[in-house]
C-alpha cells in the first residue's frame, strides 16, 4: 500500500456512466487521468450485494438514467445512456486497470442509499430490502468476503486498500428498525460490529471498516473500535445548509416555498414542483434513493448563476463557522483514530451537495476549502484524503488539474518530509 492514499471518489459512476462518450467508458483513460492529477487510489461502490449476495443473474446487467430529464442537472445522477454489462467482468476490468496504472481501490457499497435506482427493474432493490435491517451489515459482510475471494482467485486482491461494509452508515437504510429517538451512530454499533467480525473471520489479512457522514462529534463512542480504519466525510455545509433550510429542500413536513425559490434560484422556464412530472423516477426508483424529490427539482431547475450568487451573498456570516467546524471535525477524527490506534482517512468532503453546474465548490471559496482541508488532513497524520468529493471524472472540477495536482502533491510529500526528518 502507498504511504499516503490520494483518493478520487468514483462511487457507483464507474458502472453507471459507461455509455458512449461518458467518463468511464474507457477505464484506462480514467485511471491515466487520475494518475496525471496525483491520485493513487479510487473509492467505489463495488455493488457487493448485487454481485455476490442477491442471487440475481448479473451477466447482463442493464443500467441507465432515472427517467426522462430527471436528475440530469444533478451530480451523480446525470447518467446519460442505458448500458448493459456483465457486473463481475466490469469489476475485474476495474481492478485490472488499477493494476496497470499502479493504483489501489477502496471497496464500499452505496446499495442501501442509491445504487439500485439506476437498474432496469426493481429486483436489485427488492433483494436488498428483503434482508431484515438487523442483518443487513452481516449480509454485506458476507457479500464483500465473497467478492474478495473472487478477486483473489484472479490475483487482484493486492489492489484492495481496505474494505468498507457500507458508505455513510448512519445516513443509510442500515438504520431501519432502530428506535426513532435513538442516536443512530450509537444504536447502529452492535449491527456494524457483527458485520465487521463476520468479514474479518473470512479475511483477517484485509483491513475492514465502515464510514460516517460528517464527523459525529458527540457520538464517536458509537464508532466500532473493531474498525481497522477510521473513515469520515467532513461535509461542513454552513451556508449551503442555510439554503437547504430556507427552501425546505430536505424537509417534506414543511410547505414548499414555491414563489420564493422561483425568485431566488430557478430558471424562468421552471415548472412548479406540483406540476413537475419526474417520468419513470417515481415508485421503486424514488424509494431506492435517499435524495429527496424536492432537492432533485431544485438542482434540475435552478439557474446555476442564481444558486452561486445566493451562496456567495450569504457566505460571509458563515465563513468563520465553516472553517471552525472543519478544523474541529478533522481534529476530533484524528484524536479518535490516534486513541484507537488505526489509520485515518477522509473519504469525502468538504462543503456539500451542490448542482452539477454550480461552481461554489469549484470556485475560489471551494478551492480554498480543498487546500485547507488537505493541509489539515496532512498535518493530522491522515493516511488518506480526497481533494474534494467533486474531484472525479464525472464532475466539472476534474478539469481543474492544477488544484488537484497541488493538493495531491502536497499531501503525498508530507510522508516524505516525515521520513527525511526521522
Amino acid at each position: 500500500m502507498p504511504d499516503r492514499l490520494t483518493l478520487s471518489l468514483w462511487d457507483f459512476s464507474w458502472y453507471t456512466r459507461t455509455g458512449p462518450g461518458e467518463p468511464f467508458e474507457d477505464l484506462d483513460r480514467a485511471f491515466s487521468e487520475a494518475v496525471d492529477r496525483g491520485y493513487n487510489t479510487v473509492r467505489i461502490c463495488a455493488m457487493p450485494y448485487l454481485l455476490f449476495g442477491s442471487g440475481l443473474d448479473t451477466s447482463r446487467l442493464t443500467l441507465g438514467p432515472l427517467g426522462g430529464a430527471y436528475g440530469q442537472r444533478t451530480r451523480w445522477y446525470d447518467v446519460r445512456a442505458t448500458v448493459t454489462l456483465d457486473g463481475r467482468e466490469r469489476l475485474l476490468a476495474l481492478l485490472e486497470a488499477a493494476r496497470r496504472h499502479n493504483c489501489c481501490v477502496v471497496l464500499s457499497s452505496w446499495e442501501y442509499q442509491q445504487s439500485p435506482s439506476f437498474a432496469e427493474g426493481p429486483a436489485w432493490y427488492e433483494a436488498l430490502y428483503a434482508v431484515p435491517p438487523e442483518r443487513r451489515a452481516e449480509a454485506l459482510a458476507d457479500a464483500l468476503a465473497d467478492l474478495v475471494d473472487f478477486l483473489a482467485a484472479h490475483g487482484l486482491d493486492d489492489r484492495i486498500a481496505f474494505t468498507e461494509l457500507h458508505n455513510e452508515v448512519q445516513g443509510s437504510r442500515l438504520t431501519e428498525g432502530l428506535p426513532p429517538d435513538a442516536d443512530r451512530v450509537v444504536a447502529l454499533r452492535p449491527r456494524l460490529e457483527r458485520g465487521l467480525a463476520r468479514f474479518r473471520k473470512r479475511h483477517p489479512e484485509q483491513l475492514v471498516t465502515v464510514n460516517y457522514a460528517k464527523v459525529p462529534v458527540g457520538s464517536l463512542r458509537g464508532v466500532p473500535r473493531s474498525a481497522d480504519v477510521a473513515v469520515f466525510h467532513p461535509y461542513v455545509y454552513g451556508v449551503l445548509e442555510e439554503l437547504i433550510t430556507t427552501f425546505a429542500l430536505r424537509d417534506a413536513s414543511r410547505p414548499f416555498p414555491q414563489e420564493e425559490i422561483r425568485r431566488a434560484l430557478l430558471r424562468p422556464d421552471a415548472p412548479d414542483l406540483a406540476d413537475w412530472t419526474p417520468g419513470s423516477a417515481g415508485g421503486w426508483r424514488r424509494a431506492a434513493t435517499t435524495v429527496q424529490q424536492r432537492e432533485v427539482y431544485a438542482h434540475d431547475w435552478c439557474d446555476p448563476e442564481k444558486w452561486d450568487r445566493w451562496l456567495h451573498d450569504h457566505y460571509p456570516p458563515h465563513r468563520r463557522e465553516m472553517e471552525t467546524r472543519l478544523a474541529l471535525w478533522i481534529d476530533a477524527a484524528a484524536d479518535w483514530a490516534a486513541e484507537t490506534g488505526v489509520p485515518l482517512v477522509f473519504g469525502e468532503g468538504w462543503i456539500g451537495y451542490t448542482p452539477l453546474h454550480g461552481t461554489f465548490e469549484e470556485g475560489p471559496v471551494g478551492a480554498a476549502f480543498c487546500r485547507t482541508a488537505v493541509a489539515r488532513a496532512r498535518n493530522a497524520g491522515a493516511w488518506g484524503t480526497v481533494v474534494c468529493s467533486n474531484a472525479a471524472p464525472h464532475h466539472p472540477m476534474w478539469d481543474d488539474i492544477a488544484l488537484q495536482l497541488d493538493c495531491t502533491t502536497a499531501f503525498r510529500a508530507a510522508r516524505e518530509d516525515e521520513g527525511a526528518r526521522s
